[in-house]
């Protein structure tokens, strides 16, 4: 078991049959269980393993936080309310209606994933709205026997939040906090339709504030040096927005750009990492996504 605290850990739900691409935390105390992120139903059998494994089941949470709905965080919600209809789910309020009605969210993804969207996520079931509980940021909330302070965190997503317990010093930062396993490149994840530079630093700053011991990042897991880890985040996406800008200005197809830029990532990716931490990375944030999200940014400021 991973343990973050006593009562809290963290579980691998080896995303594609490869470790370190996706976590969720388990968060326990007698009578009570909250996973934060449960992630993609393609993964729900691997994380009832792990829950058995700390003698726990899925019929044993009480509550599911979402930092955010993309697919790879949220994906199985729907499906484990479905089986314990008693499951209370705290979502952002632009995502609750995307969580009650996916129709939109799933149309957009395939238009990303094609034909592996099964493969990748599998099922993406509704959340009936009585189960959910709606915040903005700046409520407390408990749940697996904590109280979690919410922020408001957009940059990634507009509709995502992060949670702190302060009795453990761990903040849980989705994908706000970037993608960093073991160790590597702090990748800072800019899939479409919702990047926004100046309100990722914002919610930095807003993380920041919380003085947190420790970050965890579903991609992947726990940090503890966070002033220099944030630090090097906001780095590292000012150098690949300025890099896609500059991309956009060269000759060539959209997907001519995208592949020169994915071949620099991935290039810089490689000085500092060994190949299997990259196919991580790869998985995780795909190069292509992080174009997308970075491109669109750009053109809409145009």
């Amino acid at each position: 078991m991973n343990t973050l605290a006593p009562g809290l850990s963290w579980v691998d739900l080896l995303f594609l049959g490869r470790p370190h691409a996706i976590a969720t935390v388990v968060v326990r105390e007698a009578g009570a269980v909250a996973l934060i992120d449960p992630g993609p139903t393609s993964c729900l059998d691997t994380l009832d393993l792990a829950l058995q494994a700390q003698g726990l089941r899925l019929s044993d949470v009480t509550d599911l936080l979402l930092t955010h709905i993309h697919l790879d965080h949220a994906g199985a919600t729907g499906t484990i309310v479905r089986r314990y209809p008693n499951i209370r789910v705290v979502v952002h309020e632009r995502g609750a209606p995307h969580m009650a009605d996916p129709a939109k969210l799933l149309a957009s993804a395939t238009r990303l994933y094609g034909d592996r969207m099964d493969e990748l996520w599998g099922e993406f079931a509704p959340v009936p709205g009585t189960n959910m509980t709606v915040v903005s940021g700046g409520e407390r909330i408990e749940a697996g026997g904590r109280t979690f302070e919410i922020a408001y965190t957009p940059g990634h997503a507009s509709h995502h939040v992060s949670y702190f317990d302060r009795s453990s010093g761990v903040a849980f930062v989705g994908d706000t906090g970037g993608v960093c396993i073991d160790g590597g490149y702090i990748l800072p994840p800019t899939p479409p339709p919702d990047i926004d530079l100046e309100a990722w630093r914002a919610s930095v700053a807003r993380i920041e504030a919380w003085s947190p011991a420790t970050i965890f990042m579903t991609h992947f897991g726990p940090v503890n040096g966070v002033t220099t880890h944030l630090q090097t985040l906001v780095q590292n996406l000012e150098t690949m927005a300025a890099l896609v800008r500059a991309r956009l200005s060269e000759p060539g197809t959209d997907d001519e750009q995208s592949r020169r830029f994915a071949d620099d990532l991935l290039r810089e990716l490689r000085r500092s990492m060994t190949e299997s931490q990259v196919a991580s990375y790869s998985a995780a944030a795909p190069p292509e996504l992080i174009w997308l999200g970075l491109a669109r940014y750009w053109r809409k400021l145009a």
